[in-house]
């Protein structure tokens, strides 16, 4: 894999990495960037208030008021500030082919697009990857030491910000078959079975 910083997004998707194949089929998805920042938007303010409102729930119970510790607060919300980039990162990984990473700061969006085959599994995997790593792990581990407050915020924003994410998995688990190949080409994800693929070339 090799990570390639393309810099700001041109709002232009021909200036993405496309590829097409023969008899695939888009994702059930919104069409435009914008639209995509206003759906993910919603959805993570959604996850946010359930997040906190479980904050709430376990500060409390604990004897352990989140609003007495301000400072953990802060922090876990800086810190989630820091990984927007290696989020990203941890997408590319997951690729064994060039990824081309792009920044669209005034939708609020960071992104990578390659274009490389991935089962349905490993697309699944790649899209949750950072939202596991930055998100559910610090989460849980805050729901069993409440004492660990910061941990609590950072992970409850970064499984926020992963919205779009699993708008990609939900597409994935319901629209893509068990057997099929996924790629992305430009903003938009595509599955295909491989070997109606070959039925159109040959």
């Amino acid at each position: 894999m090799k990570f390639i910083v393309k810099g700001k997004y041109s709002g232009n998707e021909s200036d993405l990495p496309t590829r097409h194949v023969p008899g695939s089929t888009q994702f059930k998805e919104v069409e435009s960037v914008s639209q995509l920042s206003k759906l993910a938007s919603v959805i993570s303010l959604l996850i946010l208030a359930v997040l906190f409102l479980i904050i709430g729930y376990v500060s409390a119970k604990a004897d352990y008021p989140f609003m007495d510790h301000p400072i953990q607060l802060i922090f876990g919300a800086l810190l989630s500030c820091l990984v927007f980039i290696p989020h990203e990162f941890l997408h590319a990984i997951c690729f064994k082919q060039d990824v081309e990473f792009y920044e669209n700061l005034s939708q609020g969006m960071l992104f990578v697009v390659g274009t490389e085959d991935m089962s349905k599994a490993r697309f699944i995997f790649m899209s949750l990857l950072p939202t596991i790593v930055f998100g559910f792990i610090p989460y849980i581990s805050y729901l069993f030491d409440p004492t660990l407050l910061f941990c609590g915020v950072f992970g409850a924003m970064n499984i926020a910000s992963g919205a779009g994410d699993f708008y990609n998995v939900y597409n994935a688990i319901t629209h893509v078959p068990a057997h099929a190949l996924i790629y992305m080409s430009g903003l938009h994800s595509f599955w295909y079975l491989p070997e109606t693929s070959n039925s159109h070339q040959n």
